[in-house]
């Protein structure tokens, strides 16, 4: 095994993050953790669940604790391409053309209930998520680093929904839930109401620019040969089961690795482990399989796909470094 090498400096701010957001999203840990690891992880997070557990509040608290640009778009049927990522107008005074960024050009971006706007809005979003650049009237607009999207959809009353394509889903490095909290904790918030910390309160405990080293520094992680191998093999398994239509692409070996270089370093671990593959498998692959009806019908889910996949492929003793 490698010496270990001296801490990166994301375990220490990954931690605080977590500690900051906590105040206000009680009892939700992992959870943080899950959406933490996205952000260091330069990825985008779809946060879906019921009403009311606490997706735009943990979306929120996240830009709090971070000194860096915010911006909200509410998705809503009538929102146009336009107004996420800005338009080009004419100014008559001067005879020339001005772009006037939208939203989008901010570090973080929360997009409340992003299935309630219609696919040609929805997909405003493809070029700005995959290659941080808009473009408009044939010019290129880059977004500031580091750059997150962070997406709500509930997973209840779909009526007059726009349903995300796989092509948009593939952009999203994680798909988390938030859950409903354990009963000590549901008790504490009710004891609190009206008197406990809001996301409003929140005071920034890191910056834009050290997000941005953070992220740096996880790319330093260590990772073994034989973790490589078990990662594409993990990927690859999800295209041969039968009770999938479509597997994950080599875009979600891409992303789990990612993913699972800041798992180690938020633990200041110089190397990675075959357990960080295991934990994050699910929230990063499972929204990018597409079941058959004959497996939706029966109730199987991605997750469920994803512990199959990782109770069968054999795990190689090297892949330890």
């Amino acid at each position: 095994m490698t010496t270990p090498h001296t801490p990166t400096p994301l375990a220490p701010r990954f931690h605080a993050l977590a500690d900051n957001i906590e105040r206000v999203l009680k009892g939700k840990r992992d959870t943080i953790e899950l959406a933490l690891t996205c952000l260091f992880a330069e990825g985008h997070l779809l946060i879906e669940d019921v009403p009311g557990t606490g997706k735009t509040t943990l979306a929120r608290c996240l830009a709090a604790s971070i000194e860096a640009d915010f911006a909200r778009v509410q998705f809503t049927p009538d929102l146009l391409p336009s107004d996420i990522t800005g338009v080009t107008v004419y100014r008559q005074n001067t005879g020339t053309f001005e772009f006037l960024p939208g939203p989008v050009f901010a570090n973080v971006v929360l997009g409340d209930e992003i299935n309630r706007a219609s696919p040609k809005t929805q997909s405003a979003l493809l070029e700005v998520m995959e290659e941080r650049r808009v473009t408009a009237d044939g010019t290129t607009h880059p977004v500031p680093r580091p750059f997150m999207v962070l997406a709500t959809q509930n997973s209840v009353d779909m009526g007059g929904t726009y349903p995300l394509p796989e092509a948009q889903l593939d952009r999203f490095l994680m798909r988390i839930t938030v859950g409903y909290p354990a009963h000590t904790d549901e008790v504490a918030v009710l004891k609190g109401a009206g008197t406990d910390v809001t996301p409003e309160s929140l005071t920034p405990v890191t910056t834009a620019e050290e997000i941005a080293e953070s992220t740096a520094a996880a790319a330093e992680v260590q990772v073994a040969d034989a973790l490589y191998d078990y990662i594409v093999r993990v990927v690859a398994a999800t295209r041969d089961l039968p009770d999938v239509r479509l597997g994950a692409s080599p875009r979600g070996s891409v992303a789990l690795l990612r993913a699972v270089r800041v798992r180690a370093a938020s633990q200041s671990r110089p190397y990675a482990f075959p357990e960080d593959v295991k934990a994050l498998a699910g929230p990063v692959l499972a929204h990018r399989l597409i079941l058959t009806p004959e497996a939706e019908l029966r109730g199987v889910t991605g997750l469920d796909v994803i512990d199959e996949v990782l109770a069968t492929v054999p795990l190689d003793s090297r892949a330890r470094v």
